[in-house]
């Protein structure tokens, strides 16, 4: 694949296969990946076709020696070495000179993030608004991604028995159906008030982004609702789909099960939810 060198202004070769490479990425993805693309183009300070591997190893020591957490070394890192891969892929580059490169090995914080289930409940119990109190229940009863819960319309969702179902879009645009309990149908259904289908289930107030509620405000919904619960900790959105996660398989889900719903690839990404809040250990056989 040849990329054009266009004049002095216009876009540039590497920002040619940098808009490539995000193509069909969430708006979070892509805009994660091109702020750690340019942070490594600025370090090397030369076009993509002329990173060497020496180069791309002094980058990684240098996020290391920056202060930065492992886990956001790690971030930087893999989006790099997945930009150098798709240049490979795409002909771009001979050699794939971010193969060899180690990623930076990090502790699993998992269970120092994962909210107990009074919490979770304190959270709902005390929130009175009704749009507010069914974000903070759907984020957690179905185990969302912020993004999935913002871009649901009222066509995603069916009646299913007493509750109902949704279709989510999500990560790798792959489709998933969700199980909607009861409670929370009812809860959904008082907001609808005569929406067409292809209205927001989640209305903003503002009416900015076709009237989808915006991911910033469930933010500040999370966060509020987490303050009045008396948290004394940042809680996001993704938090709630964490303790979806934890709370269900202490509750005896299935790992398969936990797996679909939150709409993980791997099951490993689900088994670490079991490390983070083991129910056994050798620990308790040993006299005390």
């Amino acid at each position: 694949m040849t990329l054009r060198v266009e004049q002095p202004g216009a876009t540039t070769a590497t920002q040619q296969l940098i808009n490539m490479w995000v193509h069909g990425k969430s708006a979070h993805t892509a805009e994660l990946y091109r702020r750690s693309a340019k942070r490594f183009l600025l370090f090397v300070g030369k076009p993509l076709l002329e990173v060497s591997l020496a180069e791309v190893q002094a980058f990684a020591t240098s996020l290391e020696e920056s202060g930065l957490s492992a886990s956001s070394q790690r971030s930087i890192l893999s989006a790099v070495k997945s930009l150098l891969s798709f240049a490979t892929q795409t002909g771009v580059l001979a050699v794939n000179v971010g193969a060899p490169v180690v990623m930076p090995k990090a502790k699993d914080t998992l269970n120092e993030r994962l909210l107990t289930e009074m919490a979770v409940m304190t959270m709902i119990a005390l929130e009175t608004d009704l749009r507010n109190r069914a974000v903070v229940r759907t984020l957690y009863l179905l185990g969302l991604r912020v993004s999935e819960l913002c871009a649901m319309k009222w066509k995603d969702l069916q009646e299913r028995n007493s509750g109902g179902q949704v279709t989510v879009f999500g990560k790798g645009s792959k489709t998933r159906t969700i199980l909607v309990p009861a409670s929370l149908w009812i809860e959904l259904m008082q907001l609808k008030k005569g929406a067409g289908d292809d209205d927001p289930v989640f209305r903003s107030r503002k009416h900015n982004n076709q009237g989808h509620l915006t991911r910033i405000a469930v933010y500040e919904i999370v966060r509020v609702a987490a303050q009045r619960a008396g948290l004394q900790r940042k809680v996001s959105p993704h938090l709630l789909r964490h303790a979806h996660a934890s709370h269900s398989l202490e509750r005896g889900a299935p790992i398969h099960l936990v797996q679909a719903t939150l709409g993980h690839a791997n099951i490993g990404s689900t088994s670490r939810y079991l490390h983070a809040r083991p129910t056994d250990s050798s620990s308790l056989y040993l006299p005390g």
